[in-house]
């Protein structure tokens, strides 16, 4: 990725990330510093790049060259919560698009 693009893409997360903390200040009357989004936004996207580096691995590690959701499901099975989320998720759009659960392991209810 280009300098260029990496910085535009960190400019939109520092700006979506501000915007969520701005309205979680005036929600519990409180106040957050730039350097407190600064930082929030550094740690938001170490984690963003250690994400991406290891769907890659999964996918690549499967024989294949594009990320999908069992890759996803994989990277949340350290988080009970987080993988329940998202099997719903992938559950309640399968069931939208009318593909039923073919192919996503662990999602049947």
């Amino acid at each position: 990725m280009d300098d260029e693009l990496r910085e535009r893409l960190k400019a939109a997360l520092w700006f979506s990330i501000g915007k969520i903390v701005d309205e979680e200040s005036l929600r519990l009357n409180t106040n957050a510093t730039p350097q407190f989004i600064g930082a929030l936004t550094e740690m938001v996207w170490a984690q963003i790049e250690n994400v991406s580096v290891d769907l890659e691995s999964f996918a690549r590690h499967a024989g294949r060259n594009t990320i999908n959701t069992d890759d996803v499901l994989l990277i949340t099975r350290r988080n009970d919560a987080l993988h329940g989320i998202m099997k719903d998720f992938v559950h309640n759009e399968k069931v939208k698009s009318g593909k039923g659960m073919g192919g996503v392991r662990g999602t049947n209810k």
